[in-house]
């Protein structure tokens, strides 16, 4: 079978994208309005940009539904940094709270009933209970469509970390079974990443 995009209304396009990039990791992200309101949400189309500098990417896209952009954009468009918190099986019922379609007035901290807890480097606070944030500053974002099922690239530049401490080993690794990392499916299932396998890189042939 072979599909062209352009051939797709805008559901098909997005339930195809979900479904079959899979797993996703999940971005949590908090980020504050010039107004002092506190906002919090998931994002499952994110991912690393870079290790040095150390670069963390998210995609907000625009529903299709209203064509109206997230309350993060917004506010990362008026105060240019934010926190990426990683979510886990421990924090996932007020992750998903905060996926709730709320008044841009109203704090989805409050409302998943999270701490927010002070970053070290920007006004944005972090989750307390999430294993791993990232404070961030805006890099740039580059916006692929203002249109309905559009959106953006936001990249942010990582100006400290914050560590469960457990979680962190002696050789500077994540202990994956502490983590406990979850990741987004299609529709409303997710994963738990507990099944895992190693392969080791095959070295190139001796050149003659």
């Amino acid at each position: 079978m072979i599909l062209n995009p352009a051939m797709l209304d805008d559901n098909l396009r997005h339930k195809f994208l979900i479904g079959s990039i899979v797993p996703r990791p999940i971005a949590w992200v908090s980020s504050m309005s010039t107004a002092g309101v506190l906002n919090l949400a998931p994002f499952s189309f994110f991912t690393i940009a870079a290790s040095h500098p150390m670069t963390l990417l998210f995609c907000p896209q625009i529903p299709s539904g209203s064509g109206i952009p997230k309350d993060t954009l917004l506010n990362i468009k008026e105060l240019p940094e934010f926190v990426i918190n990683l979510t886990n099986e421990d924090t996932v019922i007020p992750m998903n709270l905060s996926a709730t379609d709320l008044p841009r007035n109203v704090s989805e901290f409050e409302w998943a009933k999270v701490t927010a807890a002070p970053s070290e480097t920007i006004r944005v606070p972090r989750v307390a209970e999430a294993p791993i944030s990232f404070e961030c500053k805006l890099q740039r974002i580059v916006t692929i469509s203002d249109a309905p099922g559009g959106g953006s690239v936001v990249f942010g530049e990582v100006q400290m970390i914050h560590i469960r401490d457990d979680l962190y080993q002696e050789n500077g690794r994540i202990s994956l079974e502490l983590l406990k990392p979850i990741a987004r499916l299609a529709g409303s299932s997710y994963a738990r990443v507990t099944d895992t396998f190693n392969l080791d890189r095959v070295p190139p042939p001796p050149t003659k």
